[in-house]
């Protein structure tokens, strides 16, 4: 959906516009499906124009333009004449005063489920961004599961919008890009829809860091001439011996998508110039045979590079990607990278799912293969049914998206695809949940390893178990698979949480023989009041409360028995001078602070492992006797620490005046590190930056890197995250300059 604005009767040239693109679509309808009834495009197109009449997005364009090249994008991907009528109108419940009820009667069941499907959740009230998200994404998946023209719609919708984006404000362009790096172009990557995934990554690149989008864009460009005469000449080379060897094929070729680069980049810390497979030769073959043959014929030609030979043709990906892969190099130490697979395989893999779609009148659209595909979907609703945290769902989300594989196999030979860096634990959770929570040890290659060990491909596998051994809290430091940290998590929640019960039951009736009171004597209607004044649903919540230590053993005691503890003189306050509203920790001259709401007993203090800043998502953490720790939300520990939801506790940065009232700014200490070339007056270069945008340097240290490379380390005092951003992004244009990082440790 894009932003609506509301204006007057559309000017003749809007109406043109909308009946020529109108006309494209029904053409490209036409040419891939030309038995399909067109009849309800024509119905859905007219139901558009009516509802969205008025409306404008914001680059001036009448709404309605916006479904429509939806619905182009949908027939382009050759999906049937429901699914682009449901495309026609899949903002028209959302933005208009039409009812899904209304879409049922009109265009059938059918229409109407997808069209519910991509509707956003936007009449009910969340308590912030990622709730409202992390639940739109869930009904997607849900909806999903039971027709898979929900997803490619959404996705057709984010591709139209991605196009767009020039259009909204900046803060919009970076809240939507981000999101669709995180999870649409990682959906479209599961769905093994390559060419959508490639332009959704490229597209959201430059507003998510326009300043590494333009260097690198900028790097290219200068090589482009250059490259693409050397990409000429592989061809004519390949050409000639394909035909010399009676192979019938195609070549293409092109120099690597900008994103690609920038993550080879981020992950290397090199120069575009290092990438050594910035060069890809694509050749299509029309039998598995040639495919192989081809292979051979390029090894003979061109020497290939040790390490970089793939064949996911014998083993495809989870997304049933199949493709020959190997890195040659040619003359003048020239690398460049081949992939070979046949005229079905480059359709899989441009169009994924989308690639056989044939509906049939009242019949499945999904085929076996596309079920195969579609398998992690139904994984993903079955944990997500247990978590409640919508933080946890999305980040556990992101992880089974995008996942780089692993094939290991059981001792008979069974081959298990993990997580890339997967450990045995992941590969004991995913033959049996009871295997994960009794394995004592694991066996790789005949071998006794480690349970943190890492899995490289073909490694055998076997796993011990022993009757009565339980999982460890300290697996969720090296397990890597959504599955095995769900179910760890779901083992150490349930006992965890029986413990914190019996313990806050325990505190309770110590505090009452305190104060002389006799919790048997007290009713169900006292215990389940006291649990509504703290917003739970029943009394065991509050004692599992009191066990983890977020709420106060007396003052639930006095919620049970009102008055109970005024006679009686307070306990000392260990931290003497906090208010009575919240609790305050101060971490610069006293001028900000973090804030707890509805608790006036609580310390509260930034966590050390991540460092947050003002500007960042945070969430609080009661922990025993230290009080309430302050996480940011992409902290890697976050993730091992929330299956305690009971622990988890609301925080907020807190707006601090000083005494006359006027607004203060605090500072917070920022470690950044900077891998540049080592030259002569870089450090100069990069002191000047920081220092002319008036930040103080708390310390600096320099030390060599690999191959030319210099380390700079800065702590510096930053005001939140977009004074940090503009920092590391002056810092990034410095020539010389390959990549800025912060550090959450200091």
């Amino acid at each position: 959906m894009a932003t609506v604005h509301t204006a007057a009767a559309s000017p003749d040239a809007d109406k043109q516009q909308l009946a020529e693109t109108f006309e494209m679509l029904l053409t490209t309808v036409r040419q891939n499906r030309p038995s399909d009834d067109i009849a309800i495009i024509q119905q859905a197109y007219d139901f558009c124009l009516k509802h969205h009449a008025g409306q404008k997005r914001a680059s001036g364009d009448p709404f309605a333009l916006h479904p429509l090249e939806v619905a182009r994008v949908l027939a382009e991907m050759k999906l049937d004449s429901t699914a682009i009528a449901a495309g026609l109108l899949h903002d028209a419940v959302e933005d208009t005063p039409v009812t899904s009820r209304q879409i049922s009667e009109i265009f059938g069941e059918q229409v109407a489920h997808i069209v519910d499907g991509v509707t956003k959740i936007e009449k009910i009230q969340f308590a912030n961004r990622e709730d409202r998200q992390a639940e739109n994404v869930r009904k997607m998946l849900l909806a999903m599961v039971s027709d898979v023209r929900v997803v490619l719609i959404k996705l057709a919708d984010r591709l139209h919008n991605m196009r767009t984006l020039e259009h909204l404000q900046p803060e919009r362009q970076q809240a939507i890009a981000r999101e669709t790096l995180d999870i649409y172009a990682p959906l479209a990557h599961r769905l093994g829809m390559g060419k959508v995934r490639s332009e959704l990554e490229d597209l959201a690149f430059r507003y998510v860091d326009p300043v590494g989008h333009d260097q690198i864009s900028s790097a290219v460009e200068a090589n482009r001439q250059q490259g693409e005469q050397f990409l000429r000449n592989i061809d004519a080379i390949l050409h000639e011996r394909l035909v010399e060897h009676n192979i019938s094929a195609r070549v293409d070729w092109r120099i690597k998508r900008l994103y690609s680069i920038y993550q080879k980049l981020q992950r290397q810390r090199i120069t575009v110039d290092q990438v050594y497979d910035l060069l890809a030769v694509r050749v299509i073959t029309q039998t598995v045979q040639d495919c192989y043959a081809v292979f051979g014929l390029i090894h003979s030609i061109w020497r290939p590079v040790p390490g970089r030979i793939k064949d996911f043709i014998a083993m495809p990906r989870p997304n049933l990607y199949q493709s020959l892969h190997t890195t040659v190099m040619a003359e003048g130490g020239h690398q460049f990278e081949v992939q070979i697979r046949t005229e079905e395989m480059h359709r899989v893999a441009e169009e994924g799912i989308a690639a056989h779609w044939k509906y049939k009148a009242g019949g499945s659209p999904v085929n076996a293969k596309d079920e195969q595909r579609l398998a992690w979907v139904r994984q993903i609703v079955e944990w997500q049914r247990d978590m409640t945290d919508p933080n946890e769902f999305l980040s556990t989300l992101k992880i089974d998206l995008y996942p780089e594989e692993v094939y290991t196999f059981t001792p008979k030979g069974k081959v298990v695809v993990l997580p890339k860096e997967a450990t045995p634990i992941d590969f004991a959770y995913s033959i049996h949940t009871e295997v994960g929570n009794t394995c004592t040890g694991a066996k790789v290659n005949g071998r006794m390893v480690p349970l943190r060990s890492r899995l490289r491909n073909g490694d055998i596998v076997e796993i011990l178990t022993q009757n009565g051994h339980t999982p460890s809290r300290d697996w969720l430091t090296f397990a890597k698979s959504s599955r095995a940290r769900n179910k760890i998590k779901h083992w150490l929640n349930e006992h965890q949480r029986e413990r914190a019960i019996e313990i806050g039951r325990k505190l309770l009736d110590r505090e009452a023989r305190k104060y002389k009171i006799s919790i048997a004597q007290l009713t169900d209607t006292d215990h389940a009041r006291a649990a509504a004044d703290y917003g739970l649903a029943n009394p065991v919540d509050l004692l599992a409360g009191i066990g983890f230590g977020k709420f106060s053993a007396r003052q639930a005691l006095n919620r049970l028995v009102p008055g109970a503890t005024s006679t009686q003189q307070p306990e000392t306050d260990s931290t003497p001078g906090m208010s009575d509203a919240v609790k305050r920790v101060f971490f610069s001259k006293g001028s900000d602070s973090l804030t707890v709401e509805g608790q006036n007993d609580l310390l509260v203090y930034r966590a050390r492992c991540c460092n947050p800043i003002r500007g960042e998502e945070i969430v609080g953490y009661v922990t025993r006797g230290k009080g309430v720790a302050v996480h940011a939300r992409n902290c890697p520990n976050v993730q091992n620490l929330l299956y305690e939801s009971d622990r988890r506790i609301a925080v907020e940065w807190a707006h601090m005046k000083d005494e006359e009232g006027s607004p203060q700014r605090a500072t917070y200490p920022v470690k950044m590190t900077i891998y540049c070339d080592d030259r002569a007056g870089m450090l100069r270069e990069m002191t000047a930056v920081i220092s002319d945008d008036g930040t103080n340097i708390r310390a600096v240290e320099t030390k060599a890197g690999t191959e030319a490379e210099a380390i700079v380390e800065f702590v510096v005092d930053a005001y939140d995250v977009g004074h940090l951003i503009r920092l590391m992004n002056g810092l990034r244009r410095l020539p010389g300059v390959r990549d800025v990082q912060r550090q959450q440790k200091l």
